[in-house]
């Protein structure tokens, strides 16, 4: 005799393989539970991917301000002054058969040449010796024979700062006068640029805006501020030459110097925001 209920339905019975989860939801399939899974892993990519990999996702961020618009130009700036302080670099070279007699006859000679710079106003922190060298002097003239030592050969340098003009030739006159042997340059410079660097200066930042202000027109915008300036600057030193010969000294006539003038350049690059 049949004990099941009569009114049991087919999908109840759990060994016809089929499980019934709800009355409105499917049957929770084997394929349907993979495709479930799959779905979640790819959001969980989406998701912690950018954040693993340290790579930045692709969006806008609607609060990032605008990019700034831009012109870079240079402009330059030049003013020529008399300059107002010499530099003279003047020494004695003396040769002599030992190393001794050498060295005191150059201290001799710088001794007074010192003297005769202090005599024509110069003072003694503007005397600076800037070479000393011992070298032995050989004679070459010996038929192919080795060089033969003949001498000693002692040299003192000094760089003198002149700073009264007027002064310059009596300074080279008297020097050599004194036992100077050598006159290796003079140079003229501003002792003190910066005023004359701040024209420079206003000049190129001048020059610049000129610069700025026809590109933006023709372009039909306007300069509205200014992102990043740079500066070089140069102050070339004049070198003038002490003109001597022997006539000259012979007839005892003051050495001719020309001062000439100095140019301070300024350069500026500056970047201009522009809209």
């Amino acid at each position: 005799m049949n004990d099941k209920p009569s009114n049991a339905k087919p999908e109840d019975n759990p060994a016809s393989g089929t499980v019934q989860a709800s009355r409105h939801a499917g049957p929770v399939t084997l394929g349907r539970a993979i495709a479930v899974t799959a779905a979640a892993s790819l959001l969980l990519g989406i998701i912690v991917g950018p954040i693993i990999s340290g790579h930045p996702t692709l969006a806008v961020d609607p609060t990032s301000p605008a990019t700034e618009h831009t012109v870079t130009v240079s402009g330059s700036g030049q003013v020529s002054v008399a300059p107002d302080v010499a530099d003279v670099v003047l020494g004695v070279s003396i040769t002599k058969p030992t190393v001794a007699e050498a060295q005191s006859a150059a201290a001799t000679s710088m001794a007074s040449v010192v003297a005769a710079l202090k005599k024509d106003g110069v003072d003694t922190k503007d005397i600076v010796t800037v070479n000393l060298s011992l070298s032995p002097v050989y004679d070459y003239n010996n038929n192919g024979s080795a060089p033969r030592l003949v001498g000693q050969q002692y040299a003192n340098t000094v760089k003198v700062t002149v700073r009264d003009l007027k002064s310059v030739a009596a300074v080279v006159d008297d020097t050599v006068a004194a036992g100077a042997t050598t006159i290796q340059g003079i140079s003229f410079r501003l002792d003190d640029p910066k005023t004359v660097q701040g024209q420079a200066r206003q000049l190129a930042m001048n020059d610049a805006l000129a610069k700025a202000t026809a590109l933006t027109a023709a372009a039909h915008v306007s300069v509205k501020g200014v992102a990043s300036i740079s500066e070089t600057s140069t102050t070339p030193i004049i070198y003038g030459g002490a003109i001597m010969d022997s006539k000259a000294a012979a007839a005892q006539v003051a050495t001719p110097i020309q001062t000439g003038t100095t140019d301070v350049v300024i350069s500026v690059s500056v970047t201009y925001l522009i809209g």
